[in-house]
């Protein structure tokens, strides 16, 4: 169907209901603590996993050897779906790794990667090229896609390279091998395999990989095909430019290719209860500029249902909170909130040339706000604000721990790519997963990994001193960064 025009109108305030939706599918979960959250089905495809196929990492050297060796190991497929691919030594040694694996020789090992169209072209030396030995020797069988904003268009396209990003990008992080998915938040590059801060969840299983694998085969389609040659052209199934043809057509198009996956999958996943497992994963999409809007209805109604006695520990590199998520943690949730953020000094900004050296800046002041607003209508106790900081290091983490009332564990957690702000809920493609788990050993594991964070947290300081320009800056510019 005809998507509606303020899909597209990316600087108009946009509020999303949260009201359940009127198709109900059984509650698959069996304590009090996690029944809170029976109505998780109605809004995403429920994946039931046992708690020992899900490994959490904690450091970038971590994430960089599972991918290493599951790029050695595998054996039917490579999915990547990140922002970029970085050009380091680091990164090349994956794209080796792929090349001498045996299975990726002899054509038995599919590889699909999909990264973002500006951001893997930025520069001579860019992600097109340090993938292009993947397609020369194996072309039949491996698919690079750079997906294109349909913002970016006319003058537009004009822009210098960097400023062009601020129109929208691919921002999903999903590293699939075989039957194993490596959900984060992490890039492919360097300062992501050693000194900057992400989180990472490893997960065993064969249906929640192939969901993902399949949406990333639906923005694929839509998305520009590159070959060995470096030469882009359109999806074989796809026939609308996304910079050239009509703006609603391939927004209504694109987002309903997307919509149509997820209802489907829902429907699949959702029809039946399953017995047996101790660990739910619900996987959440946001692709604001295309309509699909599921991962900030599932956000907003997780803080606007946390009721006095819980606890919430939100965390975001980047701490530019949408007004609807700051009103409902304000005037609606209930519990107790512990927001981490980067130090300006954790900030991958910082120092860098005007205006991009003021970002850090601008988000001590959205954060200066927010606990203003919070202290005007009476609520300041209930939030407590702490900022990153470890020395040589950046901070790019973020997610949600949620600790139902009376529980020392937390119950959920949210992990993957969005950080709560504007550009996530608006103009990224972005994932992430709801995990529900009942299993005292994850939620364990949970706990360690938040507090681990929370630990390098120091109480913000969000009275420093801000230049005057950034003020203006954040009026006008806020929902781009």
């Amino acid at each position: 169907m005809l998507r509606k025009f303020f899909s597209i109108a990316l600087d108009a305030t946009v509020s999303l209901p949260v009201q359940a939706e009127s198709v109900l599918y059984p509650c698959p979960f069996t304590r009090k603590e996690t029944l809170q959250f029976s109505w998780l089905p109605s809004f995403a495809p429920c994946f039931p996993v046992r708690a020992e196929n899900i490994t959490i990492l904690t450091e970038p050297g971590q994430f960089y050897d599972a991918l290493l060796k599951k790029c050695g190991e595998a054996k039917e497929r490579v999915t990547f779906a990140s922002l970029y691919f970085g050009t380091g030594q680091l990164e090349e040694n994956l794209v080796h790794t792929l090349l001498d694996n045996q299975h990726v020789r002899n054509g038995t090992t599919k590889i699909n990667i999909l990264l973002d169209y500006t951001r893997g072209s930025r520069y001579k030396n860019n992600s097109r090229v340090i993938l292009k030995p993947l397609l020369q020797q194996n072309e039949r069988n491996c698919n690079v896609s750079l997906y294109h904003t349909p913002i970016l268009r006319g003058l537009k396209r004009l822009v210098p390279d960097r400023w062009n990003e601020l129109f929208g990008l691919q921002h999903m992080k999903l590293y699939i091998f075989d039957d194993t998915l490596l959900v984060s938040g992490a890039n492919l590059s360097n300062d992501y395999f050693t000194n900057r801060q992400d989180r990472y969840y490893m997960i065993k299983d064969r249906d929640l990989a192939d969901f993902y694998n399949g949406l990333v085969k639906q923005v694929q389609r839509f998305s520009l095909r590159l070959d060995k040659n470096d030469k882009l052209q359109l999806n074989r199934t796809w026939s609308q430019l996304p910079y050239a043809d009509s703006l609603q057509d391939f927004v209504s198009n694109a987002g309903d290719l997307v919509d149509g996956y997820l209802g489907q999958c829902k429907n699949e996943q959702n029809s039946y209860k399953r017995e047996g497992y101790d660990t739910w994963i619900f996987p959440l999409v946001q692709m604001g500029q295309l309509g699909v809007r599921q991962d900030a209805l599932v956000t907003e109604r997780l803080l606007a249902d946390a009721p006095s006695g819980a606890n919430l520990c939100i965390a975001t590199g980047y701490f530019n909170l949408t007004s609807t998520y700051m009103e409902t943690l304000v005037n609606k949730c209930r519990a107790d909130c512990k927001l981490l953020m980067a130090h300006p000094n954790a900030n991958g900004f910082q120092g860098a040339s005007f205006p991009s050296g003021g970002i850090p800046d601008a988000y001590s002041l959205i954060a200066r706000r927010f606990k203003l607003m919070s202290e005007s209508l009476g609520q300041s106790e209930r939030f407590t604000m702490r900022e990153y900081l470890r020395e040589g290091w950046t901070y790019h983490g973020k997610g949600l721990w949620y600790y139902s009332p009376d529980q020392e564990l937390p119950n959920l957690t949210l992990i993957g790519s969005p950080n709560f702000g504007e550009r996530s809920v608006k103009r990224d493609l972005e994932t992430q997963l709801a995990i529900v788990t009942e299993n005292s050993r994850l939620r364990e594991e949970m706990d360690e990994e938040c507090k681990k964070l929370y630990k390098l947290g120091l109480p913000a300081n969000v009275e420093r001193t801000i230049p005057l320009w950034v003020y203006p800056m954040v009026f006008f510019f806020r929902g781009f960064f």
